[in-house]
């Protein structure tokens, strides 16, 4: 899966396409059985070989505080490419700002909404998903981009072959959390939009517990 060009972490080709060969040579010896009349047969090869793993739907609704600890613990960084993410409040702020050439559609819709806010906007991701056995807590949570949440839904690392990349210090990356602190400081008249009060309390609240 590609994004503007840009391919997702993958695993080594040859492993993918390993993996992809023997999962389709299972579908191919499925549909044999049931061609031959061995439908039991073919139920007993899925089962064994490629099974139907059930999941659960699961909501989570994170508060900015929670979130804003889990970015600046991982150093705004997307743990599952290593690639440095912006700070919420400065990514609104910016669409604020320059409306035309950063714009972001109330309700987050993607085809009026700038690619930043795909592929730098910070998201909280369960690591081994809930819906597969996962802790909802910050152990098994990560920082990732929405688009690759979006990408990473109810699979495991493995079977991505994704890896998990180290946190880094926030000193080195906040994020722009400091840029925008110190904007809407200076100029509090920025700050009429309550979506980014919100936003600006939990990054000075979270300043002091981190």
């Amino acid at each position: 899966m590609t994004r503007r060009g840009r391919p997702l972490p993958s695993a080594p080709i040859e492993d993918r396409l390993v993996g992809m060969t023997t999962r389709s040579a299972t579908i191919e010896r499925v549909c044999a059985a049931i061609t031959r009349g061995r439908q039991p047969q073919a139920a007993a090869l899925l089962t064994a070989e490629y099974p139907f793993v059930a999941t659960t739907k699961a909501a989570r609704r994170y508060s900015e505080l929670e979130m804003q600890r889990v970015f600046l613990r991982d150093g705004f960084l997307d743990r599952y490419c290593g690639a440095r993410l912006v700070f919420p409040g400065t990514l609104r702020l910016l669409s604020q700002l320059l409306p035309v050439e950063f714009p972001a559609h109330k309700n987050w819709k993607m085809s009026e909404s700038h690619p930043a806010f795909w592929e730098l906007f910070p998201t909280i991701d369960h690591v081994v998903p809930v819906a597969r056995g996962g802790l909802d807590d910050a152990s098994n949570w990560v920082t990732t981009s929405m688009l690759r949440n979006s990408a990473k839904a109810h699979w495991t690392l493995e079977e991505l072959g994704w890896r998990l990349h180290a946190p880094a210090p926030s000193e080195q990356w906040d994020g722009l959390t400091g840029w925008f602190l110190e904007r809407t400081e200076t100029h509090p008249e920025l700050l009429a939009s309550p979506y980014l009060r919100r936003w600006r309390g939990a990054a000075l609240r979270a300043r002091n517990v981190v």
